[in-house]
């Protein structure tokens, strides 16, 4: 019997994948370069393992100035998540958890400030008892750790837990610590390998929680 539930943050309670790519593709675009989804897609869920910075220069053969950068990419992400909505179904499972008494607790490869931003934007902070978030583990996701950590501090065992993520690298690291993971993949997961899910749902709108309490 499930007795908590584990979200990741971005892509699954909040498309903040998408923004980030497209202002990305349009730093790649005013050097005169190109930056492929698939090559993009590496990075999906963790925090290491893809530099874009690093990939910029090594496609353009020259130094960049990171800093201008960095300013002028931050403010194109923060126009287009502004009215950002959470995507499909994550409320409706919010406020079926709380109904069902489970515990709900938060796993994400983002850090606490990144995580509280968004949470607090869309009034989601106080749902959650617990936030396993990057700084607070030795490794991120893929590895388990973070889940690990967020079992541990709502009081679960893997078993009497479900995970809900969107991305290769987020459904690898539930699974390595043992939950049942739903997938939800946004736009740009929906062509990666999620079969190691034990479920894969355009929305979470498709299905209720209860039906997964006992699986």
């Amino acid at each position: 019997m499930r007795k908590a539930i584990i979200f990741d943050l971005d892509g699954t309670i909040l498309d903040t994948e998408t923004p980030e790519f497209v202002s990305w593709q349009e730093v790649y675009a005013d050097h005169d370069a190109k930056l492929d989804q698939t090559v993009w897609a590496q990075g999906i869920g963790t925090d290491s393992g893809f530099d874009p910075y690093a990939h910029l220069e090594a496609l353009t053969g020259r130094t960049v100035d990171r800093p201008s950068i960095r300013a002028a990419r931050h403010a194109r992400f923060d126009d287009l998540i502004a009215a950002a909505e959470p995507r499909d179904g994550i409320v409706a499972w919010l406020d079926e958890a709380h109904d069902l008494g489970l515990r709900i607790g938060l796993a994400s490869s983002s850090g606490s400030i990144w995580v509280t931003r968004f949470l607090d934007a869309l009034g989601l902070r106080d749902r959650f008892e617990v936030l396993a978030t990057r700084e607070r583990v030795e490794h991120s996701k893929p590895a388990p750790d973070l889940y690990e950590l967020a079992l541990s501090e709502l009081g679960a065992r893997p078993s009497e837990a479900l995970a809900v993520e969107d991305s290769p690298n987020g459904v690898a690291a539930a699974k390595a610590a043992g939950l049942f993971c739903v997938a939800v993949p946004n736009p740009l997961t929906v062509d990666l390998a999620l079969d190691a899910a034990d479920v894969v749902l355009t929305s979470l709108s498709d299905r209720p929680l209860r039906g997964f309490l006992d699986t």
